[in-house]
């Protein structure tokens, strides 16, 4: 269906933004200059992080942070399997080996702290833990759990930015944290990423691997404060552009406001899916955290055929989406198998529903009354 009546994500960039991004253009300095590094200072200050690097998008950030914090062969990292294939994939890029673990619970999709203390290993050197859709779940105490046992913990915050636990912003928790600026994403900017972290050295680690492991970048010797450079690593092309670290400038001195409206949303959402059977909201809220509310998610009861309730709503013009397929089925990680029965059981009846910013009252209506009429239909052909 190409023209839905309620998208499951939507983005409006505003003129201003577009004149933003063009007076970039006209400027002539398109890749990794003035804006890039304005980029970095106002994410760092946002998020409270000593040190903040722009990438090309959120998978360079991953790959980045395992690679700086030096894990390698031999290594093991504690990962969730209900994440995106890109957390799991940064680990195999550095030759670690990923170990799945389960999820919390059935509407508490976020890596597991009992199920991480129970997956440790004597090769065990990491855990990448994963704010699921913006929650930060039990990413404090795996930082505790990572110091007492001598371990890296990593985020994963693509789907983070503006989340807090109590002080601290998600990707600050731990050792490093890396954010995706993807097109879906709440900080929008069609690709990006950024690395943070509160160690200098590894900062000055990606800061280096970003740029193909040179000592100084063009920009730097623009401004005269290098002449030549060095190349002391074999780095990657990582490097962010002008145009988009301006636009997302832009987008972020909005963040807050956009996510107060998601969290409207979805207290909506929660109210009003208290009176409808054969569903539960996930994502619980927590007192002293703050989510970035990125997704909405449900659960179906074990009855409720998934295939049959989406293709219900499509049917009314309303996309829904599942987040994620569980990692540790793919074909590529079969040799990893683990049991992992919540993660499945999760994968197997969450349904994403439309969340965005813009989102309108009448937009949230038509969801909740598509929803409560594909419930209603399932009740009735279970019972005849």
């Amino acid at each position: 269906m190409a023209d839905w009546r309620v998208p499951l994500a939507d983005v409006v960039v505003p003129e201003a933004d577009i004149a933003t991004v063009a007076d970039v253009y006209r400027s002539g300095w398109l890749s990794m200059g003035p804006e890039t590094a304005a980029f970095e200072a106002d994410f760092a200050a946002y998020t409270g992080a000593a040190h903040a690097v722009a990438v090309t998008n959120g998978t360079a950030a991953l790959h980045l942070i395992c690679l700086a914090a030096g894990l390698g062969p031999g290594d093991e990292v504690i990962v969730p399997s209900m994440t995106f294939v890109a957390t799991v994939n940064a680990i195999v890029y550095v030759g670690a080996t990923p170990v799945f673990a389960d999820i919390a619970g059935l509407t508490q999709p976020w890596l597991a702290h009992d199920a991480v203390t129970a997956a440790i290993t004597p090769r065990t050197m990491g855990i990448m833990t994963m704010a699921y859709g913006g929650h930060p779940g039990d990413t404090v105490r795996l930082a505790e759990l990572a110091a007492d046992r001598g371990l890296t913990l990593l985020e994963d915050a693509a789907h983070a930015v503006g989340t807090r636990a109590g002080d601290h912003h998600a990707g600050t928790i731990g050792t490093a944290g890396a954010f995706s600026f993807f097109s879906n994403k709440n900080l929008a900017v069609g690709e990006g990423g950024m690395v943070v972290t509160g160690d200098a050295d590894l900062a000055a680690r990606v800061r280096r691997l970003r740029s193909h492991g040179m000592t100084s970048l063009t920009w730097d010797r623009h401004r005269g404060h290098a002449s030549s450079y060095d190349v002391v690593a074999t780095g990657f092309n990582y490097r962010i552009d002008e145009p988009r670290a301006a636009l997302a400038r832009r987008r972020l001195a909005r963040l807050n406001a956009e996510n107060a409206r998601r969290a409207q949303l979805v207290a909506r959402y929660r109210a009003a899916l208290a009176d409808i059977g054969g569903i539960v909201a996930a994502l619980p809220p927590d007192p002293g955290t703050r989510s970035a509310h990125h997704l909405f998610t449900v659960v179906l009861d074990e009855g409720v055929d998934r295939a049959g309730f989406r293709e219900a709503l499509a049917t009314r013009g309303i996309q829904t989406s599942m987040h994620y397929p569980p990692a540790h089925r793919f074909s590529v990680f079969a040799e990893r198998a683990a049991r992992l029965p919540l993660t499945d059981a999760y994968g197997d009846r969450a349904v994403t529903l439309p969340l965005f910013a813009t989102m309108t009252e009448q937009q949230h209506d038509w969801v909740l009354d598509a929803v409560r009429s594909a419930l209603a239909g399932s009740a009735a052909r279970g019972a005849a």
